[in-house]
């Protein structure tokens, strides 16, 4: 009789993350189900849900809960799109307020189906905030559009704080880690949006633990320097459910702090690694830290 032997390495105590729970992260819940919106935090099953939320602070996704890609590494749901809600925004925007945020993060699925891939939601989302809550930061955490430097312009045109695009992995694993997204193409992304708004700071973020070795993520960290890329974030992958890529290794958390200075002494204005830093993890603090340096 064949025994089948788990061989997939056990997650160490530095990535065990406290349940959800506490007053502020039931009301937060609330809120959002009340406002019929969406965030990531909940929808990529996201380990620091229960710290985030209980610190009153929420990454929205907005253009609906399905994505048009199918990536091997995360738990966002798949299928047909959403229609457009127009007055996510709006919703988005009173959502902030009722949290009095001073930084708001607000990142999308994949909408393929869009020729501006939803650009257009962006922009509106950003003012709408801007108008509801004077003085609050806007980060947001935007797809590839497909390459259209159009898209990409009408997301900076509305000057948000922060422009994030997350790389994800490194080039070698893109066919198995994101599905329907060139390496090459998020790096001239990256660059086209640093070019239209110079000031304005640029970030991208990578999982490790897939296979990747230490060399390739340096290669990866000067690429995105080299597309002038001012905040790096690296944390560890975490295998959503069975049916997602596996966790081939557990990075340590001295390797993370290794990253970091390598970072760093690429001319990084922020490098945030860590085992359960993830790209809008600490946002805020992020760019603060990084204030004198961009």
């Amino acid at each position: 009789m064949l025994v089948s032997i788990d061989t997939r390495p056990k997650r160490p105590e530095w990535l065990k993350a406290p349940a959800p729970a506490g007053e502020n992260y039931r009301e937060l819940k609330s809120l959002v189900e009340r406002l019929n919106l969406h965030t990531v935090c909940d929808s990529a099953a996201c380990p620091n849900i229960g710290e985030c939320w209980n610190h009153r602070t929420a990454t929205f996704m907005i253009l609906g809960n399905y994505c048009t890609r199918r990536c091997g590494f995360c738990a966002v749901q798949k299928g047909q799109p959403l229609d457009v809600d127009y007055d996510e925004p709006r919703r988005v925007a009173e959502a902030c307020a009722a949290l009095d945020l001073r930084y708001a993060v607000v990142t999308s699925v994949n909408r393929d189906d869009r020729k501006d891939g939803g650009a257009d939601l962006f922009a509106l989302t950003i003012g709408a905030i801007r108008e509801r809550v004077p003085g609050c930061k806007v980060e947001v955490l935007v797809p590839d559009f497909q390459g259209n430097r159009d898209a990409m312009a009408t997301v900076m045109e509305a000057a948000p704080d922060v422009l994030n695009h997350n790389i994800e992995t490194v080039p070698r694993l893109y066919k198995q880690v994101r599905i329907g997204a060139r390496y090459e193409r998020s790096l001239e992304m990256l660059a086209w949006a640093k070019a239209l708004r110079p000031a304005i700071p640029t970030k991208s973020g990578l999982m490790v633990g897939l296979g990747e070795t230490f060399e390739e993520v340096l290669g990866v960290l000067r690429d995105l320097r080299r597309h002038h890329v001012d905040i790096a974030t690296i944390g560890q992958y975490l295998r959503p459910t069975p049916r997602h890529l596996p966790v081939l290794r557990h990075v340590p958390p001295a390797e993370f702090s290794e990253y970091r200075a390598a970072g760093m002494a690429m001319g990084f204005a922020h490098v945030e690694s860590g085992p359960l830093v993830r790209s809008s993890y600490h946002a805020g603090e992020a760019v603060e830290a990084a204030g004198a340096r961009l």
